[in-house]
């Protein structure tokens, strides 16, 4: 039974370009209760609280209902509230494949975060500090003091300053919002730094996918992540979201009846944190 559940870009993403999940129903991050579970599952019994992403199993999470594997599922801390479950899963993970994977996150490193207000933004900006980077975080002038909160070092407002040309450095750029010059990127970071491109707009993935490889001769190096669903890594963050380490930080709150506009509000680019469906 599902009780929260958190939209993505990955929802609004694949409705504009027309494809639909294997479920039928959108939604990959769910938090809810064990009702019944097959004859062959060993780590679950119904009454079980539980948070999980379905993006590797065909999303399905906007309904009452839903059925998953246990490779996709975790049990939920009892500490943590279903909504709280519900936003970390997708957008955590990312962070932390793209910091630690991808990025290979060290103490004292200098990390830029552009698009720090966003969902993965604010998890990327409490992992940084948490693997002891030195982080600066970009947004609007409303998500300044927000990033700061999460433990930001520096906050650049870009209605007011145009951050790829501060003079700064950097040893990892997080690109996760907005759609700007690869190049100018590259430009900003220390020798042998490297920038992975997370999500941001559609131009934005394909020019990282097409070109990136061009741009990474030499030190400094252009990564794409496409993060995946992985159990191990939930249950890592999870743990840090128990211990008070991370928190989730919810933007709006909408009923299901209501998730039509709850889309429309994430797609528009604007959300200061996660969106959550209440069932």
């Amino acid at each position: 039974r599902v009780h929260s559940v958190s939209l993505n870009a990955a929802d609004y993403r694949s409705m504009k370009m027309g494809l639909i999940p294997g479920k039928k129903i959108f939604g990959a991050d769910i938090a809810g209760r064990v009702e019944k579970v097959g004859r062959n599952i060993t780590e679950f019994k119904p009454g079980d609280d539980v948070a999980g992403d379905l993006a590797g199993y065909g999303f399905g999470g906007l309904a009452e209902y839903v059925t998953a594997p246990e490779k996709f599922i975790i049990h939920k801390p009892g500490q943590v509230s279903f909504e709280e479950a519900a936003a970390v899963p997708m957008a955590a993970v990312t962070a932390l494949q793209a910091l630690r994977d991808k990025a290979a996150a060290q103490t004292g490193q200098k990390v830029l975060i552009i698009g720090s207000a966003g969902g993965v933004g604010t998890f990327a900006v409490q992992l940084a500090k948490h693997f002891g980077c030195e982080v600066t975080g970009v947004c609007s002038t409303k998500n300044v003091q927000q990033t700061i909160s999460l433990g930001a070092d520096h906050v650049i407002d870009y209605t007011r300053q145009r951050f790829l040309e501060t003079g700064s450095r950097y040893d990892i750029i997080l690109a996760l919002n907005g759609n700007y010059p690869l190049s100018a990127c590259r430009r900003i970071l220390n020798p042998g730094g490297k920038c992975i491109m997370v999500g941001g707009s559609l131009p934005q993935i394909f020019k990282s996918i097409l070109f990136g490889w061009l741009l990474s001769v030499g030190s400094r190096k252009m990564r794409f992540l496409s993060a995946k669903p992985d159990k191990g890594d939930l249950m890592y963050i999870m743990g840090l979201v128990e211990k008070g380490v991370i928190r989730p930080v919810i933007d709006r709150r909408y009923p299901l009846e209501r998730t039509a506009e709850a889309m429309s509000y994430l797609m528009g680019g604007h959300s200061s944190g996660k969106v959550v469906i209440e069932i």
